[in-house]
């Protein structure tokens, strides 16, 4: 196989970015077999201990001939969000190997590549009035509660970025698109 990766600079890291099933995780094994490094999950999904099957992730055989970073370590009651994912990537680029980023979740890359605002942890009783919120009244009465700017740039048809959304503006008084 012709080297894909000659005259990169090894500390460059490698973005591989596409549909589900479409070989991005198969090209990240060979890319890291050839050329040294480690794959790193970029999938939202991958990143919890009981999705394998339901997600496309590697095989523990493929996860076994080179080193991957980032797969199947979330419980799936444990709450995970981009920012989560971003503070442990920056723990990856620290190791030196270079880092053959690979999944299909476009907020990690775009965080990855431009930044990611540190908007303070929601508390559990803001959380806990969002989901009797949501359940009681609906998504349209949570899409009421927000700031114009936010409901300007996210999709209000998603239930988890509305209640996102809703909870930050209640917990720091300022709206998502504001951070």
């Amino acid at each position: 196989m012709e080297n894909l990766l000659a005259g990169i600079p090894k500390e460059r890291p490698v973005l591989i970015a596409g549909p589900t099933a479409s070989g991005k995780s198969g090209l990240a094994l060979r890319l890291v077999e050839q050329a040294g490094g480690v794959v790193v999950n970029a999938d939202a999904l991958q990143v919890y201990d009981c999705w394998r099957v339901l997600s496309a992730r590697p095989s523990a055989a493929e996860e076994a001939r080179a080193p991957h970073r980032l797969y199947g370590h979330v419980g799936r009651e444990e709450p995970y969000s981009v920012g989560h994912w971003l503070r442990e990537m920056r723990a990856v680029l620290a190791e030196g190997l270079r880092p053959v980023i690979v999944g299909g979740t476009g907020l990690y890359f775009t965080a990855l590549t431009e930044g990611l605002a540190e908007v303070p942890e929601v508390p559990a009783e803001v959380r806990a009035e969002a989901d009797a919120l949501l359940c009681g009244e609906g998504l349209a009465a949570m899409v009421a509660g927000l700031d114009a700017a936010t409901a300007g740039r996210i999709d209000l048809a998603n239930p988890a970025r509305v209640q996102r959304a809703w909870e930050v503006l209640r917990a720091t008084g300022r709206g998502l698109a504001a951070w």
